[in-house]
């Protein structure tokens, strides 16, 4: 009971923290994770989330209703939306799965370095239980609620600067990991990835679609770089 006046403290946003060492240390601990297979198989998982939940959270913009979503064991995933078979809702929530997982990676590291690493842990533990309504495996509920729970731990039992170093570190591995799942549909997308569905719908060559995804990566790495680069030159 002593502990429960303490939450307000822990979710809302504080000073920026002091990382000193620790943000680079966080940088290249997230990248390593990306560039290690053993470590990426296990830990792509919040890639693959971000990429679907982008899906979802464009279609049900868009008009579309979200149905269901599907991790499998490689960690890879699907989503399904139902609405219109074409028009503008479907283009841009098919568009919306490549760009999502580096949008959600730059806001998190300008979060980490604002001060607002503990609220931006309990969102996304509440995002991610909340989507457990649309999971339809037991597997899949049971890989949401495992990293809810941790990112509900890692808020409540890290002091800031280590909660700060998490979420930084987190979000540069949202981003890495981005260009990671890009480049693998651009070497060997089929018909059932996003560039041939988005091609198949609007008639514009799937390459064309690839590079907007390429472009929109871009923009989300200057963006997350920015408050790197200046805290480095500061």
């Amino acid at each position: 009971m002593n502990e429960l006046p303490e939450i307000p403290t822990r979710l809302l946003p504080g000073a920026a923290p002091e990382l000193g060492a620790w943000a680079p240390l966080a940088v290249a601990l997230a990248i390593g994770v990306v560039a290690l297979p053993p470590l990426w198989l296990r830990l792509r998982l919040l890639v693959t989330l971000s990429h679907e939940l982008g899906h979802a959270v464009v279609g049900l913009a868009c008009g579309r209703r979200f149905r269901r979503f599907v991790v499998n064991r490689d960690m890879s995933g699907h989503a399904v939306t139902s609405g219109r078979p074409s028009g503008l809702g479907l283009v841009l929530s098919t568009w919306a799965g490549y760009p999502a997982p580096a949008v959600l990676g730059a806001v998190l590291v300008h979060v980490a370095l604002a001060g607002w690493a503990g609220t931006a842990l309990a969102l996304s533990a509440l995002i991610m239980l909340l989507a457990l309504v649309f999971a339809r495996s037991w597997g899949t509920a049971g890989l949401v609620i495992l990293a809810a729970a941790g990112a509900l731990a890692a808020g409540w039992f890290l002091p800031a600067w280590g909660s700060a170093a998490l979420v930084l570190g987190l979000g540069v591995f949202l981003l890495v990991g981005a260009w990671r799942h890009l480049g693998v549909v651009m070497r060997s997308g089929g018909r059932g990835d996003d560039p041939a569905a988005l091609a198949r719908a609007t008639r514009v060559p799937a390459w064309l679609w690839l590079a907007s995804f390429v472009l929109a990566l871009a923009a989300c790495t200057l963006w997350a770089c920015w408050p790197l680069w200046t805290a480095g030159a500061a």
